[in-house]
Order: C-alpha cells, then structure tokens, then sequence
C-alpha cells in the first residue's frame, strides 16, 4: 500500500488553519508549518462577513467562534463632515436568513483559537521558521532555520504579504507602500455615548483614502476602531508601531462631533502601514501553491482580507479532492481557476473604496458560498 498523501501548509494564520481543518475533513494528510514558537494574543480584530462565516460553519467552527463574537446589527455608511447616513444595509439575523450565517466581528486570536482547536494534536508544528525550498522530483523539501527539514507531496503557501513561499516560486518582489496609514484601537462601550454602537459604521472622509470604521467586539462590551489617512512614506522599521492618540485626534479634526467622540475615547492606538503586491498571473506551479495574502493581498476597505483567505482555504481542499492524489497538480489549477477571477474583482473594489458607500448590492460578496461554489 503506498503512503498517503501530505500536504505541507506554511503559515498557521487563518487560511493555513482553516486550509488544514478543511483538507482532513475530505481525506487528506495535513501538517502545518508555522514560525512563531507559542500562538499568543497578537493580531487586530476581525469582521467577518456572512461568506466568511458561511465557510467557518461548513468546517465546524461556528458555535466557537459565536461564543465570543459580536454580531453587527447592521452595515451603515455616514458622511465624514455632515453625519448624514448614505445607506443601512440591515445584518444580524437578516442577514444570516439571507446568506445562509450572519456577519460575525471577533479578536483574530479568539478566531484562531478555534480554528487550532479543531486540528488534532501535532498537525501544527510551531517553531518551523522556512529557510528555503527545494524539489524532489514531483515532491518538495521544506528545510527550515533550526536546520530541520520536511517533504511533502503538495505544498501551500499561507504565510501572508512577506510570503517566502511566494519569493521562492516566483522570485523576489517588495510589497508596494500604499501611501495610507491605518490606526486600530479597542474601547470599552461604557465609555461612549454616540448611536450605532451595535452596528458596523463607516464614516466615508473627504478622500477615498481617509475613513473611520467601527464595530462591536466581545458580544458588543467593546467598540474596534479602525481609520486610515494617506501619508508619503513610511520610515519605521516595523510595519506596525505604537501610534500618537493626539496624532489621531488631529487627523480626523474636521469630521462629525459623533465620530470625533469615538476617537476621543482611545486610551492608547497602533498604527501600521498598508501595503499590496499587484496580483499574479498564477498561483500554482505543479504541487506547489499560494493561498490568502501570499497571492491576493488587499486592502481592508471591503473588509474581505482574512474573508477570501477562508474562502480559499475551502475550495482549495474541494479541488484537491475532486482529483486523485496522483493529479495534486490538477486540482491546483482548478482551485486557481475557481479563485482568481474573485479574488480579482474584490481586490479592484478594495482599492477603489467605494463599495456600499451608497446603497448597492452586496450580494456578490456575502451571498458566495465557498463550499458549493462550481469548480468549473
């Protein structure tokens, strides 16, 4: 009897996570490589919109990732200066009878958290910091910093924007600074008194780069602050450093007395630089793949980042197993087929910012269902 098929995810972040827990759950060996040495309560919040969730329910997550979430009433845009509100697209259970599962917004670690949980025992290898990649006739060798190495017969690569992955198929290439900077703080909902704390709010600025999002966390006890402006460069070694809450203020002086207020309530802030990396013609060479922002980074303002990497993460697993484990490089490109022109059209409309600024159709975005979606 032959050896069963590996597959070798590197990066144990959300698509990496939720990539193996939809892999075993059709039939395949899964290990994931991930760098840091212990999982800790790092990263920014998440709002995870109803195709998001779909996926998350389909691999056995969802009653976790409920127990902590809050669930956004409803997706409203406002006007920077005026406050007037340009369009309310109800949520919370109108959205789950029409979508199939609400709009849920969560801590990335409670998020990751479940998904970690749903993997059996030594299916994530902490500690695996890749050095480099090598072929093995059909195969590919994952060695590693400590010196230790790794073959598996079909690789993913989920480590993110930095993707060494990425770099080791398709060659060096530096992320592009955006010119926008984002600012993230998490407020206690006690300490304000403005309307639509339930909801996910979009104050749109008087530029498409500048904007104020809020939404609740933690079953609405707290309140994500999330607002970018442009800026001409970024000189910090770290894409993310503490950032000045007077700074903030400043920036966003000139806008409605009730979103001022929302920053007035930051007690601290980060601040971190946006980049992306223009799409790539393909994905896939042979058993080797790229899943999430080692593909298809983009900005947040559709909230669709840790969205399509889910997405993925679920017909990746589905067109592997519609091909036999001989054919990895088959399902390869039907999963790149399935996922690119997608990832494409929410990347576009990311950068453009002007999805739902007034009453549009959502569905495009909400309504995919990444597990019955055609692989064509």
């Amino acid at each position: 009897m032959s050896a069963p098929q590996v597959v070798g995810i590197v990066g144990g972040g959300v698509g990496g996570t939720c990539a193996a827990i939809a892999l075993r759950q059709l039939g395949r060996e899964v290990v994931v490589f991930e760098q840091a040495a212990r999982l800790g309560r790092v990263g920014a919040d998440i709002n995870l919109t109803p195709n998001a969730v779909l996926a998350l329910d389909g691999l056995g997550v969802g009653e976790a990732l409920r127990a902590t979430a809050a669930r956004p009433s409803h997706r409203i845009s406002r006007t920077w200066d005026t406050g007037e509100e340009t369009s309310r697209l109800e949520m919370g259970s109108a959205a789950e009878e029409r979508y199939g599962s609400p709009q849920l917004t969560i801590h990335r670690a409670d998020l990751l958290d479940a998904l970690v949980g749903a993997l059996p025992a030594g299916s994530l290898r902490l500690g695996c910091e890749l050095a480099a990649l090598r072929e093995d006739g059909d195969r590919t060798v994952l060695e590693f910093v400590d010196g230790s190495s790794e073959t598996v017969d079909v690789l993913v690569g989920a480590d993110g924007i930095h993707s060494l992955v990425r770099e080791a198929l398709w060659g060096p290439e530096q992320p592009e600074f955006t010119g926008v900077v984002a600012y993230r703080a998490v407020v206690p909902a006690a300490r304000l008194d403005v309307p639509n704390l339930g909801a996910f709010t979009k104050w749109w600025g008087p530029d498409s780069a500048t904007q104020i999002v809020t939404f609740p966390l933690n079953r609405g006890r707290d309140v994500f602050v999330f607002a970018t402006r442009p800026q001409e460069s970024w000189r910090e070694e770290s894409w993310t450093s503490p950032g000045d809450v007077e700074e903030l203020r400043r920036a966003y002086a000139t806008f409605h007395p009730e979103a001022r207020a929302l920053l007035d309530a930051c007690g601290s802030v980060m601040k971190s630089a946006l980049y992306v990396r223009d799409p790539l013609p393909r994905w896939s060479i042979g058993s080797r793949t790229l899943l999430g922002d080692a593909c298809h980074p983009m900005m947040p303002f559709m909230a669709q980042g840790a969205g399509m990497a889910i997405e993925d993460a679920v017909v990746l697993a589905r067109s592997l197993a519609a091909h036999r484990p001989g054919d990895a490089a088959a399902g390869l490109q039907t999963y790149e087929r399935a996922r690119q022109a997608r990832t494409a059209d929410v990347q576009i409309g990311s950068r453009g910012n002007d999805w739902l600024r007034t009453a549009g159709n959502a569905d495009w975005v909400y309504a995919y269902d990444a597990w019955t979606v055609p692989l064509g």
